[in-house]
């Protein structure tokens, strides 16, 4: 069946509408309030206050589709299905149906919409261990539908549970977890290869399979002695990758041939003068890449040493080495708008608005890439002048100043007829690694941020920071993000004016005296228009169901809100700002515990 992104966009929005579902708006690449991760990894990422108790203002049946980074997948992208940004479709039911619905729907949705062959579809379900029963239910629900059992496989936590903290026994007590079901399309034109095993079956690795969805069945939460018990409300979490099912739908097991990369690729060949055929492992990480790249400086991501500004770094480094790497001349101006076009072509109005996009894009990508060309100048040459013994130990070195990756370093040293310590080079670039992993990038999970007592106090200081800035400054003023851990808040903002000393000591006076009056803090879930009538503050750049919760601090806040927040300001104790900052053109921060 002939169905582009785009038309599968609107079939699968269609599909849960017509079902009862709302749609949640999605949320930004670069999570607000969310100090784990750098990036979106998943539809459910915002919803997980959700599936542990929050009532959600939509309602308890909903669905979206949202953009996602997995910055961990980037030394993966080079084969036929990997991608450091996608976009996941996903549904949910908070306490209302549950498998048999779930599992009927899916099937009804990948066969009937989308026409996809019910010969190539495989399924699996929980295998069962002597704590947890095997999912007989998806089994039978499965036998039910239509399914053969040889398309119906079992496997064990590895693959067939889901919880925050991972496995069950990794579960601390009150969370919730639970059983999985899988759904995987079967390329049959691919051949097993049996260095991944003598039989092939959903979960092997040799690219036969391709998992394009998965419901997860919230049923369980682990108890205090190490037990799980059953929920009282059992919530439903499904997730589909649209590029995984664009595969499926076009046959095609190389994500690169498909719609959502065709142009960009054809545009790589073009300025490149290189076909893909010859040269797939390079085009595919340039064509990734600067697709990725187009969608961070989009969202206000602009390269550095830090946080996304370092995976934006990352991504446009690799593009370069890349690019030099079949035989392009990184001195020489390359027409790299046309590639930044072609990605904003292939998603049009969906995301972008081209002509302003591309004249703010552009610029930012080119300037990196020269700037990398002259570090690749200034690393070469000091790779040529150091002693041949400190050369071999000193490869990581390179890499992490210059920012030369360790392919381009093994060209360079080859060149120069010397060799790398290569296990020297693994055992400093996985320390790095580690260190970068806990001290930044923090793997999501599916959890929350940090939903810590502490820091459901400071959630609720960024509602009366908010409004006392307003009360203290006047209205010209903006809130432009924040950020908040255990440990303290950040919140950023923008004023006409440049707060005074005095000013900002007001400010911590009234949050203070709020804090002392011990206020009652509430919510309501109300229509967005009668929100915006009350005057409840919201954070511009989200982008809000019809349906909202909104946050009341007594009578002195009112504010657009997920939540948690406390109950009373007088859990909070005593708050001190004990920095305050210029950011930028009329943007301030301001730090506070």
């Amino acid at each position: 069946m002939n169905i582009n992104h785009i038309k599968l966009r609107l079939l699968f929005s269609n599909f849960w509408k017509k079902r009862g579902h709302k749609e949640v708006p999605p949320i930004p690449l670069v999570p607000q309030n969310d100090p784990t991760t750098l990036f979106t990894g998943s539809g459910m990422q915002q919803l997980v206050p959700n599936l542990l108790g929050e009532i959600h203002p939509l309602g308890k049946k909903l669905y979206n589709i949202q953009r996602c980074i997995r910055a961990q997948d980037i030394e993966e992208v080079g084969d036929n299905r990997h991608d450091t940004f996608f976009e996941m479709m996903g549904n949910w039911s908070l306490g209302d149906y549950f498998k048999k619905e779930q599992l009927t729907w899916c099937w009804e949705f990948l066969t009937q919409e989308l026409k996809l062959s019910k010969e190539r579809l495989y399924v699996t379900v929980f295998w069962g261990t002597k704590d947890i029963p095997a999912d007989e239910e998806s089994f039978q629900i499965w036998r039910k539908i239509g399914l053969p059992e040889n398309r119906i496989l079992r496997y064990d936590t590895k693959t067939n549970w889901w919880s925050r903290a991972g496995l069950p026994e990794n579960m601390p007590a009150g969370e919730p977890g639970g059983r999985t079901s899988e759904i995987f399309y079967e390329f049959t034109q691919i051949i097993h290869n049996p260095k991944y095993g003598k039989t092939c079956h959903p979960n092997c690795s040799c690219g036969r399979f391709i998992e394009i969805g998965n419901s997860v069945f919230m049923e369980y939460k682990k108890n205090s002695e190490g037990t799980l018990s059953e929920l009282p409300a059992k919530d439903v979490d499904f997730g589909g990758g649209l590029e995984r099912i664009t595969m499926a739908l076009e046959n095609q097991n190389d994500l690169f041939l498909t719609n959502v990369f065709t142009k960009t690729v054809s545009t790589v060949e073009k300025i490149t003068k290189k076909k893909y055929l010859d040269f797939k492992k390079p085009i595919r990480i340039i064509s990734d890449h600067i697709k990725t790249s187009v969608f961070l400086i989009k969202e206000g991501v602009t390269p550095s040493n830090k946080e996304q500004g370092y995976i934006l770094r990352r991504l446009l480094r690799k593009t370069s080495f890349n690019l030099h790497k079949i035989g392009v001349d990184l001195k020489q101006a390359l027409p790299l708008e046309e590639i930044v076009e072609s990605v904003i072509d292939t998603y049009g109005n969906i995301y972008f608005n081209k002509e302003k996009d591309l004249k703010m894009i552009v610029p930012i990508i080119k300037e990196e890439m020269d700037k990398f060309g002259k570090a690749l100048s200034r690393g070469i040459k000091e790779i040529e002048k150091t002693e041949e013994k400190d050369l071999e130990n000193k490869a990581f070195y390179f890499y992490q100043s210059y920012g030369l990756p360790l392919e381009f370093l093994e060209e360079i040293f080859k060149n120069l007829k010397k060799k790398i310590n290569i296990q020297r080079f693994r055992e400093e670039f996985n320390k790095h690694k580690e260190l970068s992993r806990s001290a930044s990038v923090g793997k999501f999970k599916g959890g929350l941020a940090d939903h810590s007592t502490q820091s459901i106090k400071y959630h609720t200081v960024t509602h009366l920071l908010h409004q006392a800035l307003f009360d203290v400054l006047g209205n010209n003023i903006r809130q432009e993000g924040s950020n908040i851990t255990s440990e303290r808040l950040r919140f950023d903002f923008y004023s006409t004016k440049k707060p005074t000393t005095d000013q900002i000591k007001k400010v911590e006076s009234t949050i203070n005296g709020k804090i002392n009056h011990a206020l009652e803090v509430s919510f309501k879930i109300i229509h967005k228009s009668d929100a915006l009538k009350i005057g409840a503050k919201s954070f511009f750049r989200e982008k809000y169901p019809e349906m909202v919760k909104i946050y009341f601090i007594n009578n002195y806040s009112k504010e657009f809100c997920g939540g948690p927040h406390v109950k009373n300001t007088q859990e909070i104790g005593q708050i001190k700002i004990f920095r305050f900052e210029k950011i930028g053109s009329n943007l301030y921060r301001i730090y506070a515990k």
